[in-house]
């Protein structure tokens, strides 16, 4: 059974232009803040949305002055409007969610445009430093590079890269039950596919199959790519991939990283898919915005 995913993941949706030259256009970006449209981000990655939380709520940029703010971040531009994003707080009376809630309610643009402000903005949160010398950085470019006078270096938005696989038990008959599991954090009726960490010097496939046996002690063969998705929490990238295990293998979870693991049929994970956030058979699925939801969701269409 060879599948597929449905659509692009909710958070890998992106309609406006991002290419880097725009960030070093100074009088284009001058001319244009006057019209563009600001998305404020609190300290909790929180952005403000409509009423039915489905579209972002932007401030008006000439609201915040002349210019851009220290740290704002260009997000974009899209029918020669600008998109930025900056730290602030939330009016108490609105409506607000993060990307885990809200982002698969949101359309391609306003998907996009959430997923780059909070990625942007966390990097900017922890990059006040110069990694070399100590010094204090200043942010440059837009908001998507910084500068330390001293060292007279540039850096940029680091992402770390993380597998997640979807493990199933073949093709065929035989096919029809998928390998979900559970950290000890996570409430016991939630379950998800396995992901781990990129190490360095690591390539993708030998990844998924470290990671597969360290936490579940099980060998996978058949390791196939399907997509991926922006993860800022703090600064992931999920690069999905979809394998093959024995049934009838014992499972091992590893201790102090995997609670329980077990094997679930297709049936049972379609219902519980169906049942949009209700407890099935003592499961309950990943929320839409994650990758993890597409590709279960994807498998389970596929048989």
């Amino acid at each position: 059974m060879k599948f597929a995913l449905d659509g692009l993941p909710r958070l890998s949706r992106s309609t406006v232009d991002r290419t880097e030259p725009l960030r070093d256009d100074v009088q284009r970006l001058r001319s244009g803040w006057a019209d563009a449209l600001v998305l404020g981000v609190d300290e909790k990655g929180r952005a403000q949305v409509t009423e039915d939380g489905g579209a972002l709520v932007f401030q008006p940029a000439k609201e915040l002055g002349e210019l851009p703010p220290d740290g704002a971040v260009l997000l974009g531009e899209q029918d020669e409007l600008a998109y930025w994003a900056v730290r602030a707080e939330l009016p108490e009376d609105a409506r607000h969610t993060d990307l885990r809630l809200g982002g698969a309610l949101l359309d391609d643009t306003g998907a996009g445009l959430f997923v780059t402000a909070v990625a942007t903005l966390n990097w900017q949160r922890s990059t006040r430093f110069c990694t070399r010398c100590g010094n204090p950085v200043r942010i440059i470019r837009s908001g998507w590079a910084s500068w330390c006078a001293h060292c007279e270096i540039e850096d940029y938005p680091r992402t770390d890269p993380a597998v997640i696989c979807l493990v199933h038990d073949g093709e065929g008959e035989n096919g029809q039950h998928v390998l979900l599991a559970r950290q000890p954090s996570w409430p016991e009726t939630f379950f998800s596919v396995l992901a781990g960490f990129v190490e360095a010097g690591e390539a993708l496939e030998a990844c998924v199959h470290r990671e597969i046996c360290e936490e579940v002690g099980i060998e996978v063969d058949a390791v196939r790519y399907l997509g991926s998705q922006p993860w800022p929490f703090p600064r992931s990238l999920m690069l999905g991939f979809t394998a093959v295990a024995d049934r009838s293998a014992p499972l091992r979870p590893a201790d102090g990283e995997i609670a329980e693991a077990r094997w679930v049929s297709r049936d049972t994970l379609r219902a519980a898919i169906e049942a949009r956030g209700e407890v099935v058979d003592g499961l309950m699925m990943p929320g839409n915005s994650s990758i993890a939801a597409s590709m279960l969701r994807s498998w389970a269409q596929a048989g």
